[in-house]
């Protein structure tokens, strides 16, 4: 397993920090879940960078070849119960269509429409009965339950679990790019969803890289100003998390800015 340093900034807040600043914030929990030895079940994922076509695409799920996708870091903002906020106990947390708080809030994230279609495999086979816990920044590039102001709200985040086919969706909206990193999304796979909502050991952590032609089409609306600087400064090649290689991580992206996109990337056991 690879780990690698990390540094998420935002406006209002320090974001990865780095593997000493990660290592001191994951915990006990944490590290026995990225730490652990190969009996761990570990997932791996494979995709090609889209073009922002409209064209549709379905990831694969019986592929018997797929390779590995990196254990990441989770950053200091994981909402996973590591550093502070449990977000995954929280009723309400399992859900699909993660744009707007649950709870306290109903405040909606604003954005250009995104959904997130994960396919989990084992041993080339759909892994049914798993769960994801997905997370990201807000179109300013803040992340919720952290951020100054944004404390009470838990929007753009979520649980789901694998149905027949090892698929997992989510509705959402496309994330910022900001300052020091490449825009991602990050998830955890769980055994299964019981895990998940008890905040237990997740067997894998990481992180999935969107592609600069999305990207730059989505920058480019009202609401995302500041994401246009950010990207132009930043590149897969010099990304913290996605430098030494993205492959396994880099989502096909389809769609457009008026109808919204698609993110897919098969997630292999």
């Amino acid at each position: 397993m690879v780990m690698h340093p990390n540094r998420e900034d935002t406006q209002a807040t320090d974001h990865d920090r780095g593997l000493a600043f990660d290592m001191a914030t994951l915990g006990r929990r944490r590290m026995l879940a990225l730490l652990g030895g190969a009996g761990l079940a570990v997932l791996a994922g494979c995709a090609t960078a889209g073009t922002g076509a409209p064209a549709t695409t379905t990831p694969a799920t019986s592929t018997a070849d797929v390779a590995e996708i990196p254990d990441e870091t989770a950053g200091p903002y994981p909402g996973d119960g590591t550093n502070g906020p449990n977000v995954l106990t929280e009723s309400g947390i399992v859900r699909s269509d993660i744009r707007s708080s649950f709870g306290g809030s109903t405040t909606t994230a604003q954005g250009v429409p995104l959904k997130v279609e994960l396919a989990l495999v084992d041993n080339g086979e759909p892994l049914s009965g798993a769960a994801v816990y997905l997370w990201h920044c807000d179109r300013e590039g803040n992340y919720s339950l952290y951020a100054r102001g944004l404390t009470g709200e838990n929007y753009l985040r979520g649980v789901q679990e694998a149905d027949a086919n090892g698929r997992v969706s989510f509705t959402s909206i496309f994330p910022a790019a900001y300052s020091g990193r490449w825009p991602h999304i990050h998830f955890e796979v769980y055994a299964s969803l019981v895990e998940a909502t008890a905040a237990g050991d997740p067997v894998k952590t990481s992180q999935l890289a969107l592609p600069e032609a999305a990207c730059t089409a989505v920058y480019a609306t009202d609401g995302y100003s500041q994401s246009v600087r950010n990207l132009s400064r930043s590149s897969l090649e010099r990304d913290n998390v996605f430098s030494d290689g993205w492959d396994t991580q880099l989502a096909e992206v389809t769609g457009d800015t008026g109808s919204g996109y698609t993110a897919t990337l098969t997630v292999g056991l």
